[in-house]
C-alpha cells in the first residue's frame, strides 16, 4: 500500500489546500503553465534560429566553391 494508496494521496492534496488554499494554487498554476509555454517557444526559436544558421553556412560553402 504506502505511497501509491488513493487514500494516502487524497489526505496530501486536502493538507496542501488547507495549508496554501485555492487561490494560491491556482496562481502557481497559472506560473507553471507560463514557464512551460515560454519554454517550448524558446525552444522552436532556438531551433529555427539555428537551421537559418547552418543553411547560410551551407550556401556560404557552396558561393566559395563555385
Amino acid at each position: 500500500m504506502g505511497l501509491t494508496s488513493i487514500w494516502h494521496w487524497l489526505i496530501v492534496l486536502a493538507i496542501v489546500v488547507l495549508v496554501f488554499g485555492t487561490k494560491k494554487l491556482r496562481n502557481v498554476g497559472k506560473d507553471l503553465g507560463g514557464a512551460v509555454h515560454d519554454f517550448k517557444e524558446g525552444l522552436e526559436k532556438g531551433s529555427s534560429e539555428a537551421a537559418a544558421k547552418k543553411e547560410e553556412v551551407i550556401e556560404q560553402k557552396t558561393d566559395k566553391q563555385a
